[in-house]
C-alpha cells in the first residue's frame, strides 16, 4: 500500500491540509485497488486555522512514507522549522515523491528540492519565493509542476488538481476519474494551464463555453477543427481562442487534444480494444498518431501505459 505522509506544523493552511486528507484519506465507493495509507506527522499538537491538531506521528515517520504532502502555511516571510525542513530533505534523499501545495514550496524550497528545478506556489507569493531562492525557476502561470520526484502547486484549486494528478500517476485516469466525481471537481485541468490571476473562474454553466465543452465530448471521435467549434459556439475563432484562454487558460486545440489523449487513456484502461480502434475513437486517425502524441503527452506508449494500469485497475463506475 502507498504510504502518504502529510507534515505538518504550525499555521499550516487548513483547507490544504484538509484537501489532502480527503484525496488520499479514504478510497472513493466502486474502486476496489490497494488505497493510500495517510499517516499525519509532525512534532507535537499545532495550531491550524482556529483548531488544534494532534498528529498520528512525528516527523522522524516522513522518510518512511512514498509520497509527503507539504500543505501550504500562513507565515511565508519568516523561516519554516528547521526540524521539518530536516524531515523533508531526509524523505526526499530516502526516496520519497515529496508534493507541495500553494506555500509549502517555501519548505521544499527551504530543504533545497527546488535548486535548479522549475516550481510554482500561488500568484500571490511567487515574487517572493523567487527573490528568497534565487536558484529556483519560478512560474508564477501555472497551476502545478511535476519534476518526478518532486512536485509544487499553486494554491487552492491547484491543491486539488496535484493530488488528483498524484492519483492519476498511481491508478490512472479511471480512477482519478471517479475520486473527481465524489468531490464534485473537474477530473483533470493540465498543469501548464493558467492561474487565473485576473480572470475569476467562471460558475460551471456561466460561461460562453458551457454548452461547447460537452458537445465536443461527445464528439471525440470526429476530426474536430477550431472552425467546427467556434460555428458551434456561434462565435468567430478569434473570439473563440479569447474565450478559450479565459477559461481553461490554453488554447481550443490543445484543450481538445488533451481530451483525446484522457478519452484514450480510459480505453485503455477499462477496454480491450486495439490501438487502432481507440485511435478511430478518439478522433486521432491512426495509430501512429495517436502512439506519438500519447507518448510526447503521457511519457510512455500506449501498449505501455495498458499493461501498467490494467494489472492493478478495477474500477465498478458509479452513476453520472
Amino acid at each position: 500500500m502507498n504510504t502518504v505522509a502529510i507534515a505538518v506544523t504550525d499555521g499550516m493552511l487548513q483547507f490544504e491540509l484538509s484537501l489532502a486528507y480527503e484525496v488520499f484519506g479514504a478510497a472513493p465507493d466502486g474502486v476496489a485497488v490497494p488505497w493510500y495509507d495517510v499517516k499525519v506527522c509532525g512534532s507535537g499538537a499545532i495550531e491550524v486555522g482556529r483548531f488544534r491538531l494532534e498528529p498520528d506521528h512525528g516527523l522522524d515517520r516522513l522518510p518512511h512514507a512514498d509520497t509527503v504532502i507539504v500543505p501550504g502555511w500562513t507565515d511565508v516571510d519568516v523561516d519554516p522549522p528547521a526540524d521539518l525542513v530536516d524531515a523533508i530533505r531526509a524523505a526526499h534523499e530516502a526516496g520519497a515523491r515529496v508534493a507541495s501545495l500553494c506555500t509549502g514550496a517555501f519548505v521544499l524550497a527551504a530543504a533545497g528540492l527546488l535548486d535548479g528545478r522549475r516550481a510554482t506556489t500561488h500568484w500571490a507569493h511567487t515574487q517572493v519565493l523567487a527573490a528568497r531562492h534565487p536558484r529556483v525557476e519560478v512560474d508564477p502561470d501555472v497551476l502545478y509542476v511535476d519534476n518526478g520526484s518532486v512536485l509544487t502547486s499553486a494554491g487552492k484549486a491547484a491543491a486539488m488538481d496535484l493530488c488528483l494528478h498524484l492519483v492519476r500517476l498511481d491508478h490512472g485516469s479511471s480512477i482519478a476519474n471517479v475520486v473527481a466525481r465524489r468531490l464534485v471537481v473537474p477530473p483533470h485541468r493540465d498543469g501548464g494551464q493558467a492561474q487565473f490571476v485576473t480572470t475569476p473562474v467562471p460558475a460551471p454553466d456561466s460561461h460562453p463555453l458551457a454548452e461547447l465543452f460537452p458537445w465536443v465530448i461527445e464528439r471525440l471521435d470526429q476530426p474536430l477543427t477550431v472552425e467546427d467549434l467556434a460555428r458551434q459556439a456561434r462565435m468567430s475563432s478569434r473570439n473563440l481562442g479569447r474565450h478559450f484562454r479565459a477559461v481553461t487558460g490554453t488554447t481550443p486545440l490543445q484543450w481538445l487534444l488533451t481530451q483525446r489523449i484522457r478519452h484514450a487513456q480510459e480505453l485503455l484502461e477499462t477496454t480491450d480494444d486495439s490501438v487502432d480502434t481507440i485511435a478511430a475513437a478518439t478522433g486521432m486517425g491512426t495509430a501512429t498518431t495517436l502512439r506519438r502524441h500519447f507518448n510526447r503527452t503521457v511519457g510512455v506508449p500506449p501498449d505501455t501505459y495498458r499493461r501498467t494500469f490494467r494489472s492493478r485497475t478495477s474500477v465498478t463506475a458509479p452513476g453520472p
